[in-house]
């Protein structure tokens, strides 16, 4: 319940696209291979009416064209953070940083801690997807590409 609590709460935040923080969140989700938190995330990108079929890329967003510059570089960042160990490079902050400034980019931050907390727990206790997407009708997701997997 307090997982949920901290979620509810990372919700509310604000200094960030809405966007880029579910598309980082799912970014997590797919590299980590929590299926609940990237069937959820997609479900709910759907509720609050991002671009399906960008979010519908995510697990192969390297190998799709539909995403802009300041996308991948969210992306990639979200991955980054995500390598045991990260592979954060100084390069990716300032460049966000531009991009956002600095509240959006330490809320970002935040929000990909957040997911790495929740993607994690998820896996390790054998919690896996709910069917939330398939049950509203959404197209499935892309799968991730063999290369770089």
């Amino acid at each position: 319940m307090d997982m949920a609590a901290l979620g509810g709460k990372v919700k509310k935040w604000d200094a960030c696209d809405e966007q880029l923080k579910s598309f980082a969140h799912m970014a997590v989700a797919s590299r980590v291979g929590c299926t609940w938190c990237l069937d959820f995330n997609y479900f709910e990108a759907h509720n609050l009416d991002l671009d399906m079929t960008k979010a519908r890329e995510i697990p192969r967003w390297r190998e799709s064209a539909t995403f802009t510059s300041l996308e991948r570089e969210v992306l990639a960042y979200a991955e980054a953070m995500t390598e045991t160990e990260p592979t954060v490079t100084d390069e990716m902050v300032p460049s966000l940083r531009a991009h956002l400034g600095d509240a959006a980019v330490v809320e970002l931050t935040a929000v990909i801690a957040f997911a790495n907390f929740t993607t994690r727990a998820n896996v390790a206790l054998g919690i896996e997807s709910d069917g939330f997407a398939t049950a509203c009708g959404l197209e499935p997701l892309a799968q991730r590409a063999a290369v770089g997997s």
